[in-house]
């Protein structure tokens, strides 16, 4: 017999609206905590930046979204629907293959309303607490469940549930690079987080640190009006991260230091006077409000556990879990079958392993990447691997595995950005020679 749990999901983004909709459609009663007053997550601009450049004043209003202006997906968009809910993007009545984050924000507003997902969300209420409560009278779900303490303006509540599950997403809190002579620097420094539009820039020197997905486009967006852009990567990165078109970006290895002249200097031994070091160096995971007495941690370094499989920690499962904490992978196929996973978990009609079992494969998990030499920080990172780890979950639930179709799409993006760059590929991509 299915079970139907009381359950909170923290967050409206992507991952909060596909794990509301699994969940209700499994049967479960679900709340929707959502901190801003629109749904979207991620995909919500905001022209408005924090107070401080670099998001390190505790005192700052932490302002949530991260999205450029200029930014486009750089997922085409068939690879950005949902398994039986397509993503068509369309602007002005044509049909984009890498559309803006405008057109993604609508698509996610059509999706939450014609699911009745946008009824179930709290808008404009804040979780401040998520802990246990142990040992409740006559409540069978291994006996535990959760009070979530939120907030909407001064009015504070407290409320108990079966089951929480986490979608407050990882794209707010900033991680630094760690420059030698950085205190003595006399440059200004902002991260991608509060970058927004090019202007600023204009005809400054200006030092872009990663060669990633938001590193290679802000540094294109920069290019326009910058006099110069010296984009700073991993020697893995410099290749792919070649942007041809523009005269002004020149590719460098990574910082070895910076002093108070102003100078740069890099691991090849050039050096510049730069006027802006500009940090596309990634986020946290934060998880400010849930207390587990340190059963689950996030670490400063991008790391979240001990979670099974990503997603459910041992001791803790299945009353609590996160859905989108892996990255590098196709997102939105990624937290779908996630969140069926834990709805049919959570109805009883799929089981986990045991505690020990699961707590195993997470040891091994990580004396794997150990051994492979991967960082602790990239612990869920799944490119190259994401197909592999996306079919495992959809198994659980009986799904089959990923379309034939979507894997040859995202190989070929993978090879075209190879052969024409980053700054070409969306737009020479051939969509006509493969599967619709």
């Amino acid at each position: 017999m299915a079970h139907s749990r009381k359950v909170a999901v923290i967050g409206a983004g992507v991952s909060g609206l596909v794990t509301a909709r699994e969940l209700q459609r499994e049967g479960h009663r679900v709340i929707v905590f959502e901190k801003s007053n629109k749904l979207g997550g991620l995909w919500v601009y905001n022209p408005q930046i924090e107070t401080d450049p670099l998001s390190v004043d505790p005192n700052r209003e932490i302002i949530h979204s991260s999205l450029y202006k200029s930014l486009r997906t750089n997922l085409p968009r068939q690879l950005m629907s949902f398994s039986d809910y397509p993503f068509k993007g369309e602007k002005n009545g044509k049909i984009l293959n890498f559309p803006g984050h405008e057109q993604v924000l609508k698509f996610l507003n059509e999706f939450a309303e014609d699911f009745g997902i946008t009824d179930l969300i709290r808008f404009n209420t804040e979780v401040v607490r998520v802990a246990q409560v142990v040992r409740v009278a006559q409540v069978d779900f291994e006996e535990n469940r959760w009070v979530v303490e939120s907030k909407m303006d001064e009015l504070s509540l407290e409320e108990v549930f079966d089951s929480v599950v986490i979608c407050n997403g990882h794209h707010t809190i900033p991680r630094l690079a760690n420059i030698p002579g950085i205190n003595n620097w006399p440059g200004k420094q902002i991260h991608s987080h509060n970058y927004r539009v090019p202007e600023p820039f204009k005809d400054q020197i200006v030092v872009v640190i990663g060669g990633g997905p938001s590193g290679l486009d802000i540094s294109r967006d920069i290019a326009t009006v910058a006099k110069q852009v010296h984009l700073s990567t991993k020697p893995s990165k410099i290749g792919f991260s070649n942007l041809d078109s523009y005269a002004n970006i020149l590719n460098h290895s990574q910082i070895d230091h910076v002093d108070e002249s102003g100078e740069v200097t890099f691991l090849d031994g050039s050096s510049i006077h730069a006027d802006i070091i500009l940090h596309c160096t990634g986020y946290k995971y934060d998880f400010p409000f849930l207390e587990t007495d340190g059963i689950v941690s996030a670490d400063g370094d991008r790391f979240v556990g001990p979670l099974y499989k990503h997603v459910f920690p041992p001791k803790l499962s299945p009353r609590l879990s996160f859905v989108g904490i892996p990255y590098q992978t196709i997102v939105f196929l990624m937290l779908e079958v996630q969140a069926k996973w834990i709805a049919k978990v959570l109805s009883g009609k799929v089981l986990l392993p045991s505690e020990e079992e699961m707590l195993a494969d997470v040891e091994d998990h990580n004396r794997q990447l150990e051994e492979a030499g991967i960082p602790k920080r990239h612990t869920h990172r799944l490119n190259f691997h994401e197909m592999e780890y996306m079919d495992w979950v959809a198994a659980q639930v009986g799904l089959p595995s990923v379309d034939a179709g979507i894997k040859e799409m995202l190989w070929s993006i993978y090879k075209c950005a190879g052969e024409v760059g980053y700054d070409r590929y969306r737009d020479l991509w051939d969509v006509e020679n493969l599967t619709q």
